[in-house]
């Protein structure tokens, strides 16, 4: 059990019948008085000091019955529901599931919430969603429910169908050091708003949702450039990442040969007009 839960406890007297019969607890609790009496023992909002093991006896004008074997009650704090997925990236048209549970006791259902939106409620451990979203969980148990701490939330992404394709503005085949390169993340029809991400191999640009990316090449600049589109309108909707385009950053060696080209024509020249 869990703090801040209700529990009942009923003392029952096999072929005793259910009259006439006074009723008396004792208990290793700390919170509870040992001389308790009533068929039913009620605590209303439990604590960890209800925690201990509580035996019950009746008597009837000059008999009694032997005590009951005990029952062990042990009351933790609130506990918080944990929840997890098959997987965090829904393909377009398809679907993940989410699944919740309380460790160490049963007896729950579950509610479940996408961005501080109930969703769905007194529902089994698992749920199938379709939509990308931030989604969270809670089990509730007994009458009047008693609800477990919020789980960790997980955000789901949800891929749509619109392909991205990085585009160089100039398809030369050697980019030297110093060259500024522009890269447009180009998106197949649709008349939805988008703001864009970029990659470059596993370094993740500082997202500033630009379709463009201008930069100056540098020695550090090759790599697999690749990029994806956001919807304005659902910020867990996603394009599937582009197919990779890679560069390849030259300069000093090409460097060496204008030189060397450069004073090959001087010496040249000056040889001719001597």
């Amino acid at each position: 059990m869990f703090s801040g839960e209700s529990i009942t406890l009923t003392c029952e007297i096999h072929g005793g019948g259910d009259t006439q019969w006074a009723y008396e607890w004792t208990t290793t609790s700390s919170n509870q008085p040992a001389n308790k009496t009533g068929k039913v023992l009620r605590i209303s909002r439990a604590d960890v000091n209800d925690s201990g093991n509580y035996w019950c006896m009746g008597r009837r004008n000059y008999e009694s019955t032997q005590w009951s074997d005990s029952i062990t009650l042990t009351v933790t704090y609130k506990p918080r529901a944990s929840l997890t997925s098959d997987n965090t990236v829904i393909a377009a048209g398809g679907s993940v599931t989410l699944s919740c549970s309380v460790d160490g006791s049963d007896g729950w259902k579950y509610d479940w919430f996408r961005s501080e939106t109930l969703i769905r409620t007194n529902t089994e451990s698992s749920t199938r969603i379709t939509d990308g979203g931030n989604y969270y969980c809670r089990g509730g148990r007994g009458t009047p429910v008693y609800y477990t701490q919020n789980s960790v939330s997980v955000t789901v992404e949800e891929t749509v169908s619109n392909k991205a394709a990085v585009k160089r503005q100039h398809d030369w085949p050697e980019i030297f050091k110093g060259e500024e390169i522009t890269l447009t993340c180009e998106i197949q029809a649709g008349d939805t708003e988008w703001e864009y991400e970029w990659t470059r191999g596993n370094l993740r640009r500082t997202p500033d949702g630009s379709k463009v990316w201008v930069f100056t090449a540098s020695g550090s600049s090759s790599g697999d450039y690749k990029c994806r589109g956001r919807q304005k309108t659902n910020s867990y909707s996603f394009t599937a990442w582009s197919d990779p385009l890679r560069l390849i950053v030259t300069g000093e060696f090409d460097s060496f040969i204008v030189t060397f080209v450069m004073i090959h024509y001087y010496i040249q020249d000056n040889f001719n007009n001597h």
